[in-house]
């Protein structure tokens, strides 16, 4: 049972400021796309994935204190305001933090970290909130040597110092940023998970719109209909393996959990692979439809295949450890992504959006049946 009192559990909208921040990081899943697109090996993948990390952390950490601040006080208004600006400044330096403008992403990064995370400890309205957050603020302090000497070294080793930041901050991320004997309780802590849950809803809108921007952009020079056809269905069937039923299941697990900080956290902690799958499927749309009677390749197979196989396997997860259910079908279409990715080496690119395209038409309808089962069965029995 929370201790929480009940004036500071109230239901808040998700405001037009909080919609309006969001669209700086439509802006940076452009940025990240572009930068696999132009660092198509090995290096390129882990410097998008680094920067991932660091782009959705900021993300992830704000959207927190916004929903437990309340984004009706005038304090976490100017915090998101002032992060929005930040956030503007960094992900303009995304293409180019591995050459020459390193500092341009680090400082921004840091000062959104830092100035975020000290608001919140300052002005969190419980003891407990606060002292979150000045754990919280330990686990940065830990990470942020490791940005600076990143952007102080070369190019070639920065990556090796910047991936161990951003390992710091994921690991931080994950287990709700621990220390010795303090631990986060989250019964203790005055949570809107509606409010959070609207939040993560409204971004993988977003993701996808912006997936469906470099498909467009993609179709502007090559015009080819079928590919790009066969893209749009692919985005479709991903809407629908969440729309279709999926939020339904999400909101019922966390309004009947004891946990429901917990809850939302997972869901949190899986779209940082949600958005490294579809930044995946982009880029492999937009090689698709520029050449789709070439070559297949590997990398192709990778990313088309590769990104919704990430997908399937974070979703599954995370509806396998909230929901109890859902992800063996998840996990199943997985599988099947993975060996129709083998074959895909051989298939010219169009052949391998159709096959893609007919693995996720069934998956989708597949799991809208299951999402309605598991919604009906979560709802008869709470906390199964």
């Amino acid at each position: 049972m929370s201790s929480v009192p009940k004036s500071l559990n109230l239901r808040r909208e998700v405001s037009p400021l909080e919609l309006f921040y969001d669209l700086v990081f439509v802006f940076a899943v452009s940025q990240l796309s572009h930068h696999l697109l132009d660092h198509l090996m090995w290096r390129g993948a882990a410097e998008t994935a680094v920067l991932l990390v660091a782009v959705f952390g900021t993300w992830a950490y704000t959207s927190y204190e916004a929903t437990l601040l309340d984004v009706r006080r005038d304090v976490t208004r100017w915090m998101i305001v002032i992060v929005m600006g930040l956030g503007l400044f960094m992900n303009a330096a995304i293409a180019h933090a591995f050459d020459d403008r390193a500092w341009a992403f680090v400082v921004p990064l840091l000062l959104i970290l830092f100035f975020a995370g000290t608001v919140t400890a300052l002005t969190g309205r419980t003891d407990a909130l606060r002292e979150h957050f000045r754990r919280t603020l330990v686990w940065m302090t830990a990470a942020a040597p490791l940005w600076i000497i990143g952007a102080a070294v070369g190019s070639g080793p920065r990556l090796w110092w910047w991936a161990a930041a951003a390992l710091v901050d994921l690991t931080g991320t994950w287990l709700a940023h621990p220390l010795p004997g303090r631990t986060l309780s989250g019964p203790e802590l005055a949570f809107d998970s509606e409010h959070m849950i609207e939040r993560l809803r409204l971004f993988f809108i977003i993701l996808l719109g912006e997936t469906v921007l470099t498909t467009g952009s993609a179709m502007t020079d090559t015009p080819t209909v079928f590919t790009a056809a066969g893209v749009f269905a692919a985005l479709v069937c991903l809407w629908a393996l969440y729309f279709g039923g999926g939020e339904d299941v999400f909101s019922t697990a966390v309004a009947t959990t004891t946990d429901p900080v917990r809850s939302v956290r997972l869901g949190v902690n899986s779209a940082y692979v949600v958005l490294a799958a579809l930044v995946a499927l982009a880029v492999g749309s937009e090689l698709a439809i520029a050449h789709p009677l070439g070559d297949g390749s590997v990398t192709l197979a990778l990313l088309l295949f590769g990104g919704p196989a990430l997908y399937l396997a974070a979703t599954g997860w995370f509806y396998g450890v909230t929901a109890h259910g859902a992800w063996t079908e998840r996990f199943l279409a997985c599988a099947v992504c993975t060996v129709a990715g083998i074959a895909a080496v051989r298939l010219p690119p169009l052949a391998s959006v159709a096959l893609l395209d007919a693995i996720l038409i069934v998956t989708a309808t597949v799991l809208t049946r299951a999402h309605r089962r598991l919604a009906g069965r979560l709802k008869t029995n709470p906390g199964m």
